[in-house]
C-alpha cells in the first residue's frame, strides 16, 4: 500500500506539473503570438527594430488581456475563443501588410466607413496578384494560428480556470501597459518619437513602426470616441520671417525667369494678397481654443505679394483636370504631343512635386482644390468636408461662382470617397455615374453623368476613357454666354496597367512596339489617353471660339505608386532599392520619384514663363487665385503663389521637406543646402527650426480648420 501510495503521489506531482505548464502556456499564448506577429511585420516590412522595446511591451500587455478572455469558461468555449482570436489576429496583420503594399498605408478602424463605400473591385486584379505573390509571408503570419487550431486543444487543454485567476492576468496586462507608457517616455531621438506619436491621430505609418500595429489600431479606435486635442501650442515666433527680404529669388533659388520679360514694365502692385479680416481679434475671442489657435497661426504667416502676373487671366474660362495616377515622366514629344506642348509652352514648372499624402486620389484632390495638406489619417479630409458641409471658401468653384461663372464638375465613375457630398459642397454642379435622384446642396447640385461607355451588361467600362468623358460633357458648358469653370477628375490612369484595361486597349497598336517592359508600355497607353483627351478639349474650344480666353490647368493626383519601377524605367534613374520603393519608405528613397509636371497654359500666352522654384500641389490654388485676379487671403492656405517672390516649399507625408534653400531629412535630422545656397551654421539652425515648426503647422492645421468650419466663421456672413 505504501509503494502504491508513492506511485500515486508521483503521478499527482507529474499531473500537477503538467497542469501548471499548460496554465503558463495558456497565459503566455497571446503575449507570445503578438510579439511574434509584430516582429514578423517589422522585419518583413523593413521597419526599424530599435523600437522593439516599445511595441513588444505593448504587445505583451495586449496579449495578457486576450489570454484572460480564454481562461474562465468551459473547456470547449475557451478553446474556440482562443482559436478564433489567433486566426483573427493573424489575418489582421496579414491584411494590414497587404494594404500597405497596395495602398501605401496601414488602415485603422476609422477607415472602415470609407473602405465600405469605395469599390474594392477597382483593385481586384492588384489584390489577387499581390496576395498570390505574398503567399510565403502570409503563411508565416498564419503559422502559429494554424498550429493552435490543429494541436492547441491537445497541448493546452483549455480547462476552466477560476475567474479570479483571469483577473490576475488582466492585472498583468495593466502592469505591462504602464511599463509601456514608461518606455515611450525614454529619451528617444528624432522629430517623431514614441511619446509624441502616442498623442496624435496622424502619422499612422510611424505609429506602426514605433508603437506597433496593435497599439496603432487601439489608438485609432480610441480617437474615434475621444478626439485628439490640439497640442501644438501657440509659439508662432519666426514663421512670419522665413521669406528672405529679397524674396525667394534673392538666394538664387529662383521664381519666374525675368529674362522672359525684358521689355520695360509698368509699376506693379506688390501689396500683400490678404483680405480685410481681424484675425488678431479672433485669436483673442474665438469660441474655442482651436479657432483661437488657427487665427493666431494665420495672423503670424507672412502673406505673399501681388506681382506682375496678378490678374493675367482675369475673366478667363478655367478648365482644371486632376489626372489619375499621372507622372511627368510619362510625357514624350512624339507619343504625347499635346502634353508636351502644354508643359513647354505655358508656365514651365521645372521643380514641381506631387508628394503622396494619405489616401492618394482623394487627398491629392485636397491639395489641388483646397490648397491644403490633408490630414495624415482618417477621416479623409475631402470626404469630411462633404459630411460636415464645411465652407471651402477658397475653392476655385466657390471663388469663381461668386464671380458669376458657370461652375461644373465631372467624374466618369461611381461614388468614391463621398464625392457625391464633397464636390457639390466645394461649389460644383457635380456629375458622376449612378447617383440616383439628383440632389441639391447649399453650394452645388449632384447629377447623373449620362453618356458614359457601358458594357453590354450595363456596367461601366473600366476605366472610362478621358477623351470620351470630355466628349460626353463639353456641350454642357462650351456655348455658355458667361465664363465657365469646369473640373474633371480623370480615371483612365487608374491601375492596374494591363491588357484588359479599357483605356490601354485603345492604344495597344502604338505601345506594343515600344522598347519597354509590358507594364511600362501599358502605363504609357494611359498617358496617351490623357493626351488625346486634352487634344479633344483644345479642338472643341477652338471650334467654339473660346480657346484664347481659356486657361487650362492639369495636375496629377499622385504618382502611380504601385508601379514605381515603371517611373524608374521612364526616368532612366533609380529612386531607391526595390523593397524601399515598394512601400515608399521615405527615409530611404530619392524624392525625385515625386517630381512631375504641372500644366498652366493658355493659347493667349505669347511665350513660355519658366518657374524654377520648388512648387507643390498645394501651390496650385493660390497661384490660380492670383492669376485670375481673385480676392483671397494667402495666409490661410498651406500653399503659396508660385509666381510670387515667396520661397518655394513642398512637404512630404513623412515630414521631410524641400525648399528653395535646401532639403531636410526628418529621419536623419540633417539639412542639405541647395546648390548655390550659403548659410552660416547659426543661420541654418535658425532657419531649420522655424521651418520645421511651420511644416508641422501646415500639416496639422487642416483637420482643425475643417472640423471647426473656420472659413465659415471668418467669411460665412
Amino acid at each position: 500500500m505504501a509503494y502504491s501510495g508513492r506511485r500515486t503521489s508521483g503521478r499527482s506531482r507529474r499531473s500537477g506539473d503538467a497542469v501548471l505548464l499548460q496554465t503558463m502556456a495558456r497565459v503566455l499564448l497571446f503575449p507570445a503570438l503578438l510579439m511574434y506577429l509584430e516582429l514578423v511585420l517589422h522585419v518583413y516590412m523593413k521597419m526599424s527594430l530599435a523600437y522593439a522595446p516599445v511595441y513588444l511591451v505593448f504587445g505583451i500587455a495586449g496579449g495578457f488581456f486576450l489570454s484572460a478572455l480564454t481562461l474562465p469558461w468551459r473547456r470547449r468555449s475557451n478553446s474556440l475563443i482562443a482559436k478564433i482570436l489567433a486566426v483573427v489576429l493573424s489575418l489582421l496583420f496579414t491584411a494590414e501588410m497587404i494594404a500597405k503594399t497596395i495602398l501605401q498605408t496601414y488602415y485603422g478602424p476609422s477607415a472602415l466607413k470609407i473602405a465600405a463605400g469605395n469599390k474594392l473591385s477597382d483593385y481586384a486584379d492588384v489584390i489577387v496578384s499581390t496576395v498570390l505573390s505574398k503567399i510565403p509571408i502570409i503563411l508565416v503570419f498564419l503559422l502559429p494560428a494554424l498550429l493552435l487550431c490543429v494541436f492547441g486543444t491537445r497541448l493546452l487543454g483549455f480547462e476552466r480556470l477560476d475567474i479570479r485567476f483571469a483577473g490576475l492576468v488582466v492585472a498583468a496586462c495593466a502592469v505591462f501597459h504602464i511599463a509601456g507608457l514608461g518606455v515611450i517616455r525614454l529619451p528617444w531621438k528624432g522629430d517623431m518619437t514614441p511619446a509624441s506619436l502616442y498623442k496624435v491621430d496622424t502619422n499612422i505609418d510611424d505609429q506602426v513602426e514605433q508603437l506597433g500595429l496593435l497599439t496603432m489600431l487601439r489608438l485609432d479606435a480610441k480617437h474615434m470616441i475621444f478626439p485628439v486635442k490640439n497640442t501644438m501650442g501657440g509659439d508662432f515666433g519666426g514663421i512670419g520671417t522665413l521669406t528672405p527680404p529679397g524674396g525667394a529669388s534673392s538666394d538664387g533659388s529662383g521664381g519666374p525667369d525675368s529674362s522672359q520679360t525684358a521689355d520695360p514694365q509698368p509699376v506693379i502692385d506688390t501689396s500683400p494678397n490678404v483680405m480685410d479680416v481681424d484675425l488678431a481679434s479672433l485669436a483673442e475671442n474665438g469660441k474655442n481654443e482651436d479657432i483661437k489657435w488657427l487665427a493666431g497661426y494665420f495672423n503670424s504667416v507672412a502673406p505673399t505679394k501681388k506681382n506682375e502676373y496678378t490678374g493675367m487671366f482675369k475673366g478667363y474660362n478655367v478648365i482644371f483636370l486632376t489626372l489619375e495616377g499621372f507622372s511627368g515622366y510619362g510625357i514624350d514629344k512624339e507619343l504625347t504631343p499635346t502634353l508636351y506642348k502644354l508643359t513647354h509652352e505655358g508656365f514651365v514648372f521645372n521643380n514641381f512635386y506631387t508628394p503622396l499624402h494619405f489616401t492618394s486620389t482623394s487627398n491629392g484632390e485636397c491639395q489641388n482644390l483646397l490648397g491644403l495638406y490633408p490630414k495624415g489619417n482618417f477621416p479623409v479630409t475631402m470626404t469630411r468636408t462633404g459630411e460636415l458641409g464645411t465652407n471651402c471658401y477658397f475653392s476655385l468653384a466657390q471663388q469663381l461662382g461668386r464671380e458669376g461663372y458657370l461652375v461644373q464638375g465631372y467624374h466618369a465613375n461611381k461614388d468614391m470617397y463621398g464625392r457625391a457630398l464633397s464636390h457639390p459642397n466645394l461649389g460644383y454642379d457635380w456629375h458622376q455615374f449612378s447617383v440616383g435622384a439628383g440632389k441639391t446642396t447649399e453650394r452645388g447640385k449632384l447629377s447623373e453623368f449620362e453618356g458614359l461607355e457601358l458594357q453590354s451588361s450595363g456596367k461601366l467600362q473600366w476605366p472610362q476613357r478621358d477623351k470620351h468623358m470630355i466628349e460626353a460633357s463639353v456641350d454642357n458648358y462650351i456655348n455658355s454666354d458667361r465664363p465657365f469653370h469646369v473640373y474633371y477628375l480623370t480615371i483612365s490612369g487608374h491601375m492596374p496597367y494591363s491588357g484588359n484595361n479599357w483605356a490601354v486597349r485603345q492604344y495597344r497598336d502604338i505601345v506594343d512596339a515600344l522598347p519597354y517592359t509590358e507594364n511600362t508600355r501599358y502605363y504609357l497607353a494611359t498617358c496617351i489617353e490623357v493626351d488625346r483627351a486634352l487634344e479633344t478639349l483644345i479642338d472643341k474650344l477652338e471650334a467654339a471660339g473660346k480657346l484664347d480666353k481659356t486657361l487650362i490647368v492639369a495636375a496629377p493626383d499622385h504618382i502611380p505608386y504601385f508601379d514605381v519601377a515603371t517611373l524608374e524605367e521612364l526616368a532612366g534613374q533609380k529612386f531607391g532599392s526595390s523593397s524601399d520603393l515598394e512601400y515608399l519608405k521615405e527615409g530611404s528613397i530619392n524624392f525625385d520619384v515625386y517630381k512631375s509636371s504641372l500644366i498652366m497654359w493658355s493659347a493667349s500666352m505669347e511665350e513660355p514663363v519658366a518657374v524654377d522654384k520648388v512648387v507643390g500641389q498645394v501651390d496650385i490654388l493660390p497661384t490660380l487665385s492670383n492669376l485670375l485676379g481673385l480676392e483671397y487671403d494667402s495666409r490661410m492656405l498651406a500653399g503659396t503663389d508660385a509666381l510670387s517672390d515667396s520661397e518655394g516649399l513642398v512637404v512630404f507625408s513623412s515630414r521631410c521637406w524641400k525648399s528653395d534653400r535646401g532639403f531636410y531629412n526628418r529621419y536623419t535630422g540633417e539639412f542639405t543646402p541647395a546648390e548655390g545656397v550659403s548659410m552660416t551654421e547659426e543661420e541654418q539652425e535658425s532657419y531649420v527650426s522655424a521651418m520645421k515648426k511651420l511644416v508641422s503647422y501646415k500639416l496639422d492645421s487642416t483637420a482643425m480648420l475643417v472640423e471647426n468650419d473656420f472659413y465659415d466663421i471668418v467669411f460665412g456672413q
